[in-house]
């Protein structure tokens, strides 16, 4: 499955089922570029099983204030829809991927 670029409009209809990590990132934010192919990596592992999404804070401030995002990036674990976890910062792959099994 590939990483969904969400936005305000379509955030609830892609975290609604199954197990969605959304990223919530800016182009201009150092932390978000490093933490971007970790996420990819963890896609190409977990497949089916999770679903990847990113938000751009700066064109979806509705859904990024909705949620008390307030530094990036801020990655939210939903389970149907439900936040269930949430991280902040740059994060090392095996330590989103015990994060994610948690939830499986």
């Amino acid at each position: 499955m590939a990483i969904v670029n969400v936005t305000d409009q379509t955030f609830a209809a892609e975290t609604e089922q199954g197990v969605v990590l959304v990223d919530f990132w800016a182009p201009w934010c150092g932390p978000c570029k490093m933490i971007a192919p970790v996420l990819e990596e963890l896609d190409g592992e977990l497949g089916d099983k999770v679903k990847i999404a990113k938000l751009d804070v700066d064109d979806n401030q509705e859904t990024a204030s909705k949620f008390g995002v307030m530094s990036i990036p801020t990655l939210l674990v939903f389970k149907n829809g439900e936040v269930v976890d949430q991280v902040v910062g740059f994060q090392p792959k095996e330590a989103l991927a015990s994060l994610l099994n948690k939830h499986l």
